[in-house]
């Protein structure tokens, strides 16, 4: 039971993470771009980004937020995981 729910902290941290780029290198070639994949990525991301953006300053034109945001992640599941191989 704790081998299951390891693995779906794992894919839920690495999907995120993935989704998180993906909607940072969509946002450089095709900033405004309207396909429902886009949209979709813009759900699911927003939630993580959006309040992060309030405490993290531009650096120069550039949101490193996705960076910080897939950062904190990794670290979040590596803590989660931690306490899960505990038990």
């Amino acid at each position: 039971m704790i081998y299951l729910l390891y693995q779906a902290v794992n894919m839920i941290i690495t999907l995120l993470s993935w989704a998180i780029i993906a909607r940072a290198l969509l946002s450089w070639f095709a900033p405004r771009a309207d396909h429902p994949a886009v949209r979709i990525l813009n759900q699911v991301t927003e939630p993580i980004l959006a309040p992060l953006r309030r405490f993290i300053p531009l650096v120069g034109m550039m949101d490193i937020t996705p960076i910080v945001a897939v950062v904190l992640l990794q670290a979040v599941g590596a803590l989660i995981n931690m306490l899960l191989r505990s038990l």
